[in-house]
Parts: structure tokens; C-alpha cells; sequence
């Protein structure tokens, strides 16, 4: 098994929370006709596009961009995991709330494989709690924490790639987005134990 690992997937935003917004977590593309800059990456993609939960406001946090995978971040994620033609696992790691989330956001309807994903899931979050005791909630990303439409693992998923997660870290919200330093390590390691998990279970499943 190959594990292609993108540490960052939002570059220039990334570059921005050091030189002007902390919280900042668009991309940095210009919007025409606005004074507003960047798009949403997570409601960028072509999985109920610019449905609910993503907003048609280039000012807003979640805009979802002027079309379908407008943003080059996107694109060049899109570009890889069709030229490759064989992934057969997406899962994408974000902050903040403890959660192990599976399809879908933009539907709060259950995906074919809900079952499996859903045991999948929880298995590995048990396997997350072992180390430190943090308890992670499991289920659908639109049922567990809000309806989001145009995100990544929605579109892996919709494009055959079945075992398809999301997780938000730690915490559950005392400190949210500015987790402490001495927290870093002890999430990374619990959370390895989760992706190793279903890395193992998805070479022994194999479609």
C-alpha cells in the first residue's frame, strides 16, 4: 500500500495566518467583482455544489468559490487521485471537535456503505480513546455536526473511492482552533492509532 500523505492543503491561506489573520481559512484567490479574497477549499469541491451549508457570499468563511474546483489547491487534488485511477482510501484530517465523520455533508440520507463505514469508524475511534481516554463521536458528517455541501470526502466518495473519513482533532471547544503546543504530540499519536486502523482494515478489504 502507497500512502500519499499532503500535509498542507491550503498553501497561501496557510501563509496568510502568519502575516494577518490567525484565523483565517480561505484560500487566497481573487473574487471578481469583490473586495473579498479567497474561497472555502472544503466547499470547493463537486459534491452538491453550492448546496446547503456553503454560502454564495465571497465575504463568507464558506463560500464555495465561482464554480466547481475553481481553486488550483482543489483542482490539483482532483488532477491526482483521477490521474492515479486506484486510491482506494481518502481521509482528510481537520480541527476542531473530536469527531469521526464518513459520508455524507451535503445529504443528511445514508450512503450504500454506511454500515461498513460507520463499524469502520468506530472501531478506530476506540482504538483513538485507548491511548489517552479522548472519546470521539462517530456518524455521518451532516448528522453529526451540521449539513456542508462541496466537501472533499463527499466527492471521493462519490467518485468510487468508499473508504472515505474526515476527522476533526482535538478539542471540543476549550480551546477550538488554538490547540495548545503541548497538545500536538499527544493528539498525533492518538490519532495514528485511528488511521492505522483503518489503513489496515482498508488493505485487508480490498475492492
Amino acid at each position: 500500500m502507497d500512502i500519499y500523505m499532503l500535509i498542507l492543503a491550503n498553501p497561501d491561506g496557510y501563509v496568510y495566518t502568519y502575516t494577518n489573520d490567525r484565523m483565517w481559512r480561505k484560500t487566497r484567490s481573487q473574487t471578481p467583482g469583490s473586495v473579498c479574497r479567497g474561497v472555502d477549499p472544503n466547499r470547493n469541491w463537486d459534491a452538491g455544489f453550492g448546496g446547503p451549508g456553503a454560502s454564495k457570499n465571497p465575504c463568507s468563511d464558506s463560500y464555495h468559490g465561482p464554480f466547481a474546483h475553481s481553486e488550483i489547491e482543489v483542482k490539483n487534488i482532483v488532477n491526482l487521485v483521477k490521474s492515479h485511477g486506484n486510491f482506494k482510501a481518502f481521509i482528510s484530517v481537520h480541527a476542531y471537535s473530536q469527531l469521526l465523520m464518513y459520508p455524507y455533508g451535503y445529504s443528511c440520507g445514508s450512503v450504500p456503505h454506511q454500515s461498513e463505514l460507520d463499524s469502520v469508524s468506530k472501531a478506530a475511534a476506540q482504538k483513538l480513546t485507548s491511548l489517552y481516554g479522548t472519546w470521539y463521536k462517530v456518524g455521518s458528517i451532516c448528522n453529526i455536526i451540521y449539513q456542508a455541501s462541496g466537501g472533499s470526502i463527499d466527492w471521493s466518495y462519490d467518485v468510487g473511492i468508499k473508504y472515505s473519513f474526515a476527522f476533526e482533532l482535538r478539542d471540543t471547544g476549550r480551546f477550538g482552533f488554538i490547540l495548545p503546543a503541548d497538545q500536538i504530540i499527544p493528539t498525533a499519536s492518538e490519532t495514528w492509532l485511528a488511521l492505522k486502523h483503518i489503513m489496515d482494515y482498508v488493505s485487508d478489504h480490498l475492492y
